[in-house]
């Protein structure tokens, strides 16, 4: 994925979410059509871009870790 389009996909996910805090960073990873979604700092998931016949699309694969999401108890999941 070129800066550009990280460039432009940064802008995007920060007007539709209207934040400042999102980031599209080079993938660590060897897959040239991807790239890693960072807000505020912390990993969120990768983007990956889709070329099918010209009609350039990107999907975006969070990453959330069961620890991470509230206890099953909680209250105010009511």
């Amino acid at each position: 994925m070129t800066r550009t389009e990280m460039m432009r996909l940064r802008k995007y996910l920060n007007d539709k979410f209207e934040t400042s805090k999102f980031e599209v960073t080079p993938s660590t990873t060897k897959d040239p059509d991807s790239a890693e979604i960072l807000l505020a700092g912390e990993f969120l998931g990768v983007i990956y871009k889709d070329d099918e016949e010209g009609d350039i699309s990107y999907a975006v694969q969070l990453s959330i870790l069961e620890m991470d999401l509230p206890n099953a108890s909680d209250a105010s999941l009511i």
